[in-house]
C-alpha cells in the first residue's frame, strides 16, 4: 500500500489545512507573465558594477532559489572585507502588487521533502531574481570588515550589479575544506577560487569564535531529508553540518547584524528568541549530565556546558541539542521602533538581529530589503508601525504553520520508511511531553513518533529504548512502546 501513496498530493492537502494557498492565484500568474514579457530596465548610475569580483554561492545540492553570494578581500591590516550579495527581489516585486500580496500572506517557501511550495513564482525565485551562475543580477550588497579576532567593526549596504562565478554545494565544498575529499571540479580548476574559499572559511571561523565568546549556542540540529529512489522514499538521512554550512551561517548572522544596526534609526522588523521560560528544566538536564548552570538564564553558561558535552559525548550531542532547542522555544518576528528595548536573540547571543538574507524564500527579508532601500536612499519608511507589527505577527504564525507542515510530512515520509520494520527495537530520546502524549525521536534512522505505551515519568531529554508497534502513512502515525 505504501508504495502507492501520492506524497505530493498529501503535501498539498496538508499545506491547505494549515492555512497556506499552494497554488498561485490568476493575478500573480498574469503579473509574472508581464514581468517575463517586459524584463526590468537596466540599473541606474547609482548601482555599482561588481561583476568582475570572484563571487560564488554555496547552497544545497538541488537549490535553485539562490539568495546570496559571497566574496572577501584581505586588507593590509590583517582584517578582511566581506561582501554578501543578496538577491534584489524588490526590483521585480514592488510593494502591494499581486505577487507581493500573495507573498505577504504565505510569508515563506515551504520545503516538504518531496516537493517545494515557493513563496514567489519559480520563474522569479529560481530564475530572474535567483543569483544563478554566470548571470548578471541586481543585488543589495551587505559589506562589512571583520577584524582578525572576528569583531565586525563597520558595515554598509548598497545596490550593485553582480555575477555569480561559481555555484557550489555544501556537501562538496564542506568535504574539501575538511580535507576528507578532493576539491570539486570548479574549485580545482581555479587557484584563485581555492584561495578565496579558504579565506572565507578563515573569516567565518573567527566570526564564529567571536559569537561563541559572547555566548552564542553551539547547537547541532542535524536536519533530516528523505532519500528517494524512483520517486519513492526509501530512507531518511541526517543532513550534517560541515565547514561550508557553517561558513554561510556565520556570514549570514554577521550580515543580518549589520542590517539590523543600520536600521536602528527607523521602525523595522527584528528576529528574536526570548529568554527561555523553561530554564529550570535546562538546568536539570545539565545537572543530570554532571553540569552546573546558574539559576538565572545565561546563554554563555549554557554554551560552555554544550561545548563540554560535545567534547565528552559527540555521539549524542545532536540529541542534547534537540532537547535544548525544544526547551528554548522558537524564534519570532517583532516590530522594533527607534529607542525600543531590544529583547535580542538568546540562541545567537546578539541584541541586533533581523532577517534580510533570503528574500526569495522569506517575506520578512523582502520587507527588510525595502526598509533598507528607503533608508539608504533618504526616503520615507515604506511601512507604518501598524503594518510592520501585522507583518511580524503573520510571519511568526506562518513560520510556525510551515514547521507543522514540514513536521507532518516528515512523519509521513518516516512512516513510509518504517513500515517494514514493525517489531524492531531502537534507542530513542524524548523530544516532547504534551497533553497529546509523549514523543520520542529514534536515533537511527532519525524518525519521531508517539510513545503510546510506557511514557510515565519521562521528560524532554530522557533516553529510552522503544519498540515499533504501528505505522500509518496516511496519517503520519508512528507508534512506539517502551521496550
Amino acid at each position: 500500500m505504501n508504495n502507492h501513496v501520492d506524497l505530493q498530493a498529501m503535501a498539498k492537502q496538508i499545506m491547505m489545512e494549515h492555512g497556506f494557498e499552494p497554488d498561485f492565484p490568476d493575478a500573480v500568474k498574469q503579473q509574472m507573465a508581464r514581468i517575463q514579457t517586459h524584463p526590468s530596465s537596466p540599473p541606474s548610475d547609482k548601482v555599482r558594477d561588481l561583476r568582475d569580483l570572484l563571487w560564488s554561492s554555496i547552497d544545497n545540492d538541488t537549490s535553485r532559489d539562490l539568495d546570496q553570494i559571497e566574496v572577501v578581500e584581505q586588507l593590509p591590516n590583517g582584517a578582511v572585507k566581506v561582501l554578501v550579495g543578496i538577491a534584489d527581489v524588490d526590483a521585480f516585486v514592488p510593494k502591494s502588487c499581486p505577487i507581493d500580496d500573495h507573498a505577504a500572506k504565505e510569508t515563506t517557501t515551504v520545503y516538504t521533502g518531496v516537493c517545494n511550495f515557493p513563496m514567489l513564482p519559480e520563474a522569479l525565485s529560481t530564475g530572474a531574481s535567483s543569483l544563478l551562475e554566470n548571470e548578471d543580477r541586481l543585488s543589495m550588497v551587505i559589506e562589512f570588515v571583520a577584524a582578525a579576532d572576528g569583531t565586525v567593526n563597520s558595515g554598509t549596504v548598497y545596490p550593485a550589479l553582480v555575477r555569480n562565478k561559481a555555484q557550489l554545494t555544501y556537501s562538496a565544498v564542506g568535504a574539501w575544506l575538511e580535507g576528507t575529499s578532493k576539491a570539486p571540479p570548479k574549485v580545482a580548476a581555479s587557484a584563485d577560487l581555492q584561495s578565496q574559499l579558504k579565506l572565507q572559511n578563515q573569516v567565518a571561523q573567527s566570526l564564529k569564535t567571536q559569537r561563541f565568546q559572547h555566548g552564542a549556542l553551539n547547537i547541532d540540529t542535524n536536519e533530516v531529508h528523505p532519500i528517494l529512489l524512483n520517486n519513492q522514499v526509501v530512507d531518511v538521512a541526517k543532513q550534517e553540518k560541515n565547514p561550508a554550512t557553517e561558513l554561510i551561517e556565520d556570514f549570514m548572522v554577521a550580515a543580518n547584524g549589520v542590517v539590523a544596526r543600520l536600521l536602528e534609526q527607523v521602525s523595522s522588523l527584528r528576529r528574536i528568541v526570548r529568554t527561555p521560560e523553561r530554564w529550570d528544566r535546562i538546568v536539570q538536564l545539565a545537572a543530570a549530565k554532571g553540569g552546573h548552570l546558574p539559576a538565572e538564564p545565561s546563554s554563555k553558561a549554557l554554551n560552555d556546558f554544550l561545548l563540554q558535552r560535545k567534547q565528552a559525548d559527540p555521539d549524542h550531542f545532536a540529541d542534547l541539542s534537540l532537547a535544548v532547542i525544544k526547551l528554548i522555544g522558537p524564534g519570532e518576528y517583532v516590530l522594533e521602533r527607534p529607542g525600543d528595548p531590544e529583547p535580542g536573540h538568546f540562541g545567537l547571543a546578539v541584541q541586533d538581529y533581523t532577517h534580510s538574507t533570503a528574500p526569495n524564500r522569506r517575506f520578512a527579508d523582502v520587507v527588510t530589503q525595502r526598509l533598507l532601500k528607503a533608508f539608504i536612499g533618504g526616503q520615507p519608511n515604506p511601512y507604518s508601525d501598524g503594518e510592520l507589527s501585522a507583518i511580524a505577527r503573520n510571519c511568526t504564525e506562518k513560520e510556525d504553520a510551515a514547521r507543522k507542515v514540514e513536521r507532518e510530512m516528515s512523519k509521513r515520509l518516516a512512516a513510509v520508511v518504517m513500515s517494514n520494520r514493525i517489531g524492531g527495537t531502537f534507542d530513542a530520546i524524548v523530544t516532547g511531553v504534551t497533553q497529546h502524549g509523549t514523543f520520542v525521536r529514534v536515533l537511527k534512522p532519525h524518525v519521531e513518533g508517539l510513545l503510546a505505551q510506557g511514557s510515565q515519568g519521562l521528560d524532554v531529554g530522557d533516553k529510552v529504548r522503544v519498540r515499533l508497534t504501528r505505522t500509518d502513512v496516511q496519517r503520519g502515525y508512528i507508534d512506539f512502546a517502551r521496550a
